[in-house]
This record gives C-alpha cells, structure tokens and sequence, in this order.
C-alpha cells in the first residue's frame, strides 16, 4: 500500500500538481529516512568506508554510463545555457560572504579549483569529465602557455566547446569525445582535474590506478566530488522511492568524505578540504529560478521530440531535481551532504 502511496504521489509532483513546498518537506523526510538505513546499516563510519571500498573494488569501474549520460548531458545545449551561470558550469558554485550573482560564484569556484590543484602556467593539464567546459575553457583563457585537454562522453559538449574556443581565439585546449572509462593515452600530465565525475564510477581503486599512469611522476590529481560526511552508498532503484537513481543518477553512488583515502595503492591523498553544502544548496538554487524565469522559452526544446504534456513532465523533473539536490545539501546546515576536495600524488612519493 505504501508504494502504491509513493508511486501516486511522485506522479502528481511529476504533473505539477503539488507546491513546492510540500516537495521540500517530502524530500526532507526521505533524507531523514536516508541517514537511518545508514546507521543501520554499519557500526561505524571507519568500518562502513571499509567495507564499501572493499565491495567496490571487486565490482566493475562503472554501471550504466549511456544511462547516466542521457540522463545529464544529451538535454539541449540551451536549456544548460539558460539554467546555468555564464561559464556553464555544472557543478558546485562557491558562494563567498555577501556573494548574490551565480556568475561570481561560479567565478569563485574556479578560481579556487586552480588553486587547490596548485595549477601553475605552462603545465600540460587533462580534465576528465569536462562538462561544458566551464573549467578547461577557464584555463586555457588564464594560463596560456599550458596545453589543456579535455574528455566529454558527451557529442555536444565537445561541439560547444570547440565553438567557445573558436569564437575566443583559444589554440590550446583539445576535447576528446570518449567514455573515460574507455580513455587512454601515452602521454602524461602535470595535472589532471576531475570535478564531479568520481560520484559516476563505482570502482574507484581502479580508476585511480588508470589515472596514476597519465600522471607525470611529479604530477598531481585533483578531485572535486560530492559527498556525505560520513557513510558512502550506491543509488539504487529498488522502490518507487528511489527517483533520484531512477531520473538522474543510475548507477552512481554517493562517496563519503574519507572514501578515497581508502584507495592509496597508487595515488594517496596530499591535502584534503571540504566546502560546506549550502554553497551547493544555493547554485541548485539558482539553477531553479533561472529555471523558472526560462520556462516559456525552454518548454519548446523539450516539445520538439515529444508532446507538450511530456515536454512538461521533463521539465518538471528538472525542478524536482534541483529541489531534491538544494534540500540534500543544505540539511544540517551543509555539513552533513557537501563537497570535498583532494589533492592527490604519486603513492611512491609518501614522505
């Protein structure tokens, strides 16, 4: 009876007839009901970390990547334009103290990527999972004499990017169209950067020790994920409940801040920070009133493959999506889900 309750619930907020409001509190209760099976489910956070990596470890590098890339990235290159800030960037925006436009946040998020990831110009640089480029665009406009390349699973993205360079008059950025999961190259860099793309891959040991060998052996790695303080875990569909795994994250997991500490054969962690949620609750936030103000403009690229009613229901879902995402983020006041970053050398380099 009670998944009967969930599935007709969900299909009225897929329809636009529940107020947001009553989403937020829906959602809220499910990330409480969320924090309890991990309790339940694992006596510690050490031995959870643990047991998780270990259960990775012999699993494949990922699950359901053409599943996971529809469900992101083949979406019409202008709704992205429209919902996101100017650098298109897909990803957590840093809100510094009195911060109110999106365009600086993502601005600040960039600024400190580079950073963290201690990126100095002339370096040879790969991003591997490069969304619309807001990064790689970023770094081949602020460090000209490096030599930047870029990986999208994703035929437009690749395509608008390399408009972007065109039109800025940038000779030093490269994007190649490639699962990273299929990826490989002789050549080896100074500094890979990975912004989100960890949280799609389920066997982290193995992707580590893939990204080791494109590493120079003074290189560094530079991760950027989002992450539970405490308790990894997979999203999985196994309820009418679980619509986040079933709409927008088949197959991805949710890391825990000390997850990748687990896997040192290859790579081990130099420096490690985190950036509290709210400043993802509050890009997730503004990617829905950009949302909400493109409406009329953006309900006509979703009606082109499909009637209006799906058309609505797609775009509906984009605003559960933010809404869910904002809620995760700013439970507990950001620091129960937030973002982590690492910065991460050669293993045989451990002083």
């Amino acid at each position: 009876m009670l998944e009967k309750i969930t599935q007709f619930m969900i299909r009225l907020a897929e329809a636009g007839w529940l107020p947001d409001w009553l989403l937020r509190l829906g959602i809220r209760g499910l990330l409480k009901k969320r924090l309890q099976v991990s309790v339940e489910d694992s006596s510690s956070a050490e031995s959870a970390n643990r047991e998780f990596a270990e259960r990775m470890r012999n699993g494949p590098l990922l699950e359901a990547a053409s599943e996971a890339n529809e469900q992101h990235y083949e979406v019409p290159s202008d709704f992205f334009r429209k919902v996101l800030g100017s650098h298109l960037k897909y990803s957590c925006a840093l809100w510094e103290s009195g911060a109110t436009k999106l365009d600086r946040a993502e601005e600040a998020m960039l600024e400190l990527t580079c950073k963290r990831a201690e990126i100095e110009d002339g370096m040879k640089i790969l991003e591997l999972g490069c969304g619309w480029g807001s990064l790689s665009l970023w770094l081949a406009e602020n460090y000209p004499l490096s030599q930047i390349v870029a990986v999208s699973n994703s035929h437009s993205q690749r395509e608008f990017i390399e408009a972007q360079c065109e039109a800025r008059g940038l000779a030093n950025l490269q994007v190649v169209t490639c699962n990273v999961a299929e990826f490989d190259t002789p050549d080896q860099f100074d500094r890979i950067v990975s912004v989100e793309m960890f949280e799609h891959f389920r066997n982290h040991a193995l992707l580590l020790e893939r990204i080791a060998s494109w590493l120079s052996p003074a290189g560094k790695l530079f991760v950027h994920v989002f992450c539970h303080r405490e308790t990894p875990y997979c999203f999985e569909s196994n309820s009418s409940s679980d619509w986040m795994a079933q709409n927008f994250f088949t197959g991805g997991i949710m890391p825990s801040v000390a997850l990748l500490v687990e896997y040192d054969e290859h790579l081990s962690v130099e420096s490690q920070w985190n950036v509290n949620g709210i400043n993802y609750s509050r890009t997730c936030e503004a990617w829905l009133k950009n949302l909400d103000t493109s409406y009329n403009e953006l309900l006509p690229l979703f009606s082109q493959e499909t009637d209006r009613t799906t058309a609505k229901v797609r775009l509906q879902k984009w605003r559960m999506f933010f809404l869910a995402c904002s809620e995760l983020f700013r439970y507990r006041g950001g620091n129960e889900w937030l973002v982590a970053h690492y910065l991460m050398k050669h293993s045989s380099r451990r002083s």
